[in-house]
């Protein structure tokens, strides 16, 4: 299974923007969408295949945080 995750850029360079996925920068491909520092991002294979609305990017990483919390209390 494959999963996308949403980031936000915070630095563009041509193809290439630094995104912020979950506090960590990461370089990711945007040559597929159209995209300006400041906008969230889903990312797939090292590349931003869509552009998201700010309140459907946060929605997608509290679902993350509320995974890590479940599988943090199997452990």
């Amino acid at each position: 299974m494959c999963v996308a995750v949403p980031g936000k850029i915070v630095k563009i360079n041509g193809d290439y923007a630094k995104v912020n996925v979950m506090e960590n920068l990461t370089d990711v491909n945007i040559k597929l969408v159209k995209a300006d520092i400041g906008d969230y991002v889903l990312i797939h294979a090292g590349c931003a295949i869509e552009v998201l609305k700010e309140e459907v990017a946060k929605e997608i990483m509290d679902l993350f945080l509320e995974l890590q919390e479940v599988l943090e209390d199997e452990t």
